[in-house]
């Protein structure tokens, strides 16, 4: 709640100082509308060096970390995620161009 993306709570460490439990930012969700244009996609980070992360406040909300499906404990490749996405995104929207017709759709239109 009063966050935005998609959090992870970590019941290993210790609650915050105001009380409430210790959680970790694992997928960024974003919007954007231009011209009336939509913009939109999501982030989730499935293996990533979390080292990199040691600097960034995510969301600008201190107090929180970022974390990972494999330091969670899920060690997942991207092919992986990929495959599980794609078939979420088809349950939900209808089936999707195989990515061969998508070339051949570009470059027709070239």
């Amino acid at each position: 709640e009063d966050r935005v993306g998609v959090w992870v709570r970590r019941p290993e460490r210790p609650p915050l100082p105001d009380g409430s439990p210790a959680e970790d930012k694992i997928a960024a969700i974003g919007i954007r509308l231009r011209r009336w244009v939509s913009f939109h996609g999501f982030s989730l980070n499935v293996d990533p060096d979390l080292e990199h992360f040691s600097g960034i406040v995510p969301c600008g909300i201190r107090g929180y970390g970022v974390t990972s499906l494999v330091d969670l404990g899920l060690p997942v490749m991207m092919s992986d995620v990929d495959i599980h996405i794609r078939d979420s995104f088809e349950r939900v929207f209808g089936e999707t161009i195989p990515d061969t017709d998508f070339q051949a759709i570009s470059a027709s239109q070239a």
